[in-house]
């Protein structure tokens, strides 16, 4: 086991200060014992210890930023990771940067030097403390999260922290595919309506990171983020305190995943349904109706519901009426834009469209806005990303799509007949790969794989039926993309599996395929 690294932390001192906070001990008193931590004020979490389980790499992510969150807030805050100080070393560096910039800033606030426990975690940082701060991509059957659990130690998150401190209304937008892009779009509604509105959530980005100023600002700012499963399953117990949901909950479509993760697939979209389930009447749901699995969550909707659907139906919702989306409430049609002037292109963005414009238009923003941006909106990085072209060769960057059903509505978008170079494969997640491999051979003439164990199961399903190669990383497999492509081509980076036998996660593994195409 590695060797963690401790900076030593201002705690360690407490034994000096008891008679300013006799009701804090700190980690090193054997007699110290778990308190029920009140999260209903931000200031309970001054002198408060809180480990923090997961610190990532990502300078606004969810680690970082509850980690800079609770140090300004005078936290005593125990940062623990499994990866070790060489791997998160600019984080680290971060973190103190925060630290010595918050205590230059607070001169009357005592701010702790932070404790780093890497290379492992330890029981003692999880059933010792007053709060666990959970990353979203830290299992909840973690032995450590399971002990602070059956300890009674609060388990948060930053997402859950941001619910339970922001007053005003928030819009949560959850979904196995399309929930990057239909958070974008509706953040950029959003804008139209305020211009400090936020985006956050699971696209790298904390809502920790703006709370403090949101609360200062006299009105309420508009605020949409990006709910995954592993987030959402950190959320029943601050929403059971709040008694109450999102204000809107967005459900894009559901479709297997993650199922390395979980037990089955109908957990995985029991964790998601967390999105509605603690909504009150007078909040909204916005369903996408075209998807069989969301369809059938409609009895256990608690919400006011609305529907989504490429098909017009008479009830409230977003639909598309003779080439034209329309917006229905109470009874009325409001006419948006035709499907043709919608710059968001492909088949499956006009469920994104439904869903963002419906989202929009229940939080305030004008009609005149929301046709605006369906208009210019053009898309998101590392979905169907147009990096470049060269020598007439487009290459797409769709690092995102990390199942088989993502590979294949991009492969319905790009593809003729044998005109797609696909760079696919990695880990498996225990998915079906069956309709991707049913797809490629129409669409592809030549599959690149990465090694890994989804690449394994790919590779004898589509052998003699399209040419195969490998490649052990993203230079090789775009060098030999380029050698087998001809003018009117389309490499395609859609790897439908995981990406952690490679690369730190899928958007390392989009940025190293835009930089070898940049090098081209």
């Amino acid at each position: 086991m590695r060797r963690p690294v401790e900076h030593r932390p201002s705690f360690s001192r407490l034994a000096t200060r008891l008679n300013a906070i006799p009701e804090r001990v700190a980690l090193c008193f054997p007699w110290y014992t778990v308190r029920i931590m009140n999260l209903s004020k931000i200031e309970n979490f001054q002198d408060a210890i809180v480990t923090v389980m997961g610190l990532g790499r990502y300078s606004q992510g969810s680690g970082l930023g509850a980690t800079k969150w609770l140090l300004r807030h005078g936290a005593q805050t125990v940062i623990t990771d499994l990866k070790d100080a060489a791997e998160l070393k600019e984080s680290v560096d971060l973190v103190m940067d925060w630290h010595a910039k918050y205590r230059a800033q607070f001169p009357n606030r005592t701010i702790y030097q932070p404790l780093f426990i890497l290379g492992q975690h330890r029981q003692e940082d999880f059933v010792n403390v007053d709060c666990v701060v959970q990353n979203p991509g830290v299992p909840s059957e973690s032995e450590f999260v399971v002990a602070a659990r059956e300890k009674g130690v609060a388990i948060e998150s930053d997402v859950s922290l941001f619910f339970r401190f922001y007053p005003h209304p928030i819009i949560a937008v959850t979904g196995t595919r399309g929930k990057t892009t239909t958070t974008m779009l509706t953040g950029a509604m959003l804008k139209k309506l305020d211009p400090q509105a936020i985006i956050a959530g699971n696209v790298k980005v904390s809502p920790l990171e703006s709370l403090d100023d949101l609360l200062v600002r006299k009105e309420p700012t508009p605020v949409v983020l990006e709910l995954s499963s592993w987030l959402l399953e950190s959320m029943p117990q601050a929403l059971k305190d709040l008694k109450q949901g999102p204000d809107i909950a967005v459900f894009t479509n559901a479709f297997p995943d993650h199922l390395n993760r979980y037990a089955s697939y109908e957990d995985y979209i029991k964790s998601k349904e967390i999105i509605f389930e603690f909504q009150t009447p007078e909040q909204f749901t916005v369903l996408n109706f075209d998807n069989d699995i969301v369809r059938g969550m409609e009895s256990r909707v608690k919400g006011k519901l609305f529907w989504c659907s490429k098909t017009y139906m008479e009830k409230n919702g977003c639909y598309v009426k003779d080439g034209v989306v329309v917006f229905r409430r109470d009874g009325a049609d409001t006419a948006l834009v035709s499907t043709s002037e919608i710059g968001l292109q492909g088949e499956h963005n006009l469920e994104n469209v439904l869903t963002s414009a419906c989202a929009a238009l229940l939080r305030g923003v004008a009609v005149d806005a929301v046709c605006d941006v369906l208009r210019t909106f053009k898309g998101v990085d590392d979905r169907q990303e147009l990096v470049r072209e060269v020598d007439e060769i487009s290459y797409v960057n769709d690092t995102t799509a990390t199942s088989p059903d993502a590979v294949v509505a991009a492969l319905k978008r790009f593809g003729g007949k044998d005109d797609i170079i696909l760079i696919c494969g990695g880990e498996d997640k225990k998915l079906d790969f069956t309709p991707m491999i049913a797809a490629i051979p129409p669409t592809c003439k030549v599959v690149i794989l990465f090694p890994g164990s989804a690449s394994d199961v790919i590779e004898p399903s589509i052998l003699g039926k399209v040419t195969i190669d490998h490649a052990a990383n993203m230079k090789e497999a775009v060098q030999k993309a380029r050698a087998v492509a001809t003018r009117g081509d389309i490499v395609l980076l859609s790897p439908g599996a995981a990406s952690f036998n490679m690369f730190k996660n899928e958007f390392d593994r989009g940025e190293q395929f835009r930089e070898e195409v940049r090098n081209l």
